[in-house]
């Protein structure tokens, strides 16, 4: 079972709808007053607590996460609806840092302080969606009965995350090279990680799970184990 505790991620929260412009249809009126709608805000993005302690698998290959941009607005006065909010699920434990470069895949500068999950279901709120445009309803008034002005819903926030997992195991085996720490993680969680008949089969940790214990089947405890 492969483990991931560390990754870079890009996450943006959604961009809010436009405002729209529309009127009214009036009997034996070509056009009645303003009616158009603003837009919906767009979805905000928030970060959950899981027990999983191997939830990062699940994102091996997903480096960017959107949340819902908000729908543009309607005619009769009708709003448009606000995006759907994204929750980011991660293990207890895990420690999630602001950080500035561009490129995601360079090396990157801590720039806010630290978050840490520390129970199951705490939930944070780390990027606001953008706010709706208005739409010519708005506008209106005693001197501009008839406006055609809208506004453009304004972006969401937007940044990147370095995510690690701190909190690793309940339980180290350890042991000299081939003693059989694998074969017992194996044995004890059906973990099915790779056993050989030779010295410095584990090169990082392994981890398994019994009910909510997690073992990690550690490298050989001499020179060169994990190399």
């Amino acid at each position: 079972m492969t483990f991931i505790d560390e990754m870079k991620i890009h996450i943006k929260a959604g961009h809010g709808g436009n405002g729209v412009v529309r009127w009214l249809h009036e009997y034996a009126k070509e056009f009645g007053g303003p009616s158009g709608g603003n837009g919906g805000r767009g979805g905000d993005v928030f970060i959950r607590a899981v027990a999983d302690t191997f939830y990062l698998r699940k994102y091996a290959h997903k480096i960017e996460f959107f949340a819902q941009d908000g729908a543009y607005g309607l005619g009769s006065s009708c709003h448009g609806k606000g995006g759907e909010d994204l929750y980011i699920d991660l293990p207890v434990g895990t420690i999630i840092k602001r950080i500035e470069d561009i490129n995601i895949h360079d090396s990157d500068t801590v720039v806010m302080p630290e978050i840490e999950l520390t129970e199951v279901d705490q939930t944070i709120r780390i990027l606001k969606g953008g706010s709706g445009g208005l739409g010519n309803e708005h506008f209106k008034g005693s001197t501009n009965q008839k406006p055609e002005e809208w506004t453009p819903g304004k972006p969401g926030e937007e940044a990147r995350y370095h995510i690690e997992v701190q909190m690793i195991a309940d339980i180290g085996l350890i042991g000299l090279p081939n003693a059989g720490k694998s074969s017992l993680l194996n044995a004890l969680t059906k973990a099915d990680v790779k056993v050989g008949n030779y010295s410095f089969t584990t090169l990082e940790p392994n981890l398994g799970t019994i009910y909510d214990v997690v073992l990690a089947d550690i490298p050989g405890l001499i020179e060169g184990a994990s190399d």
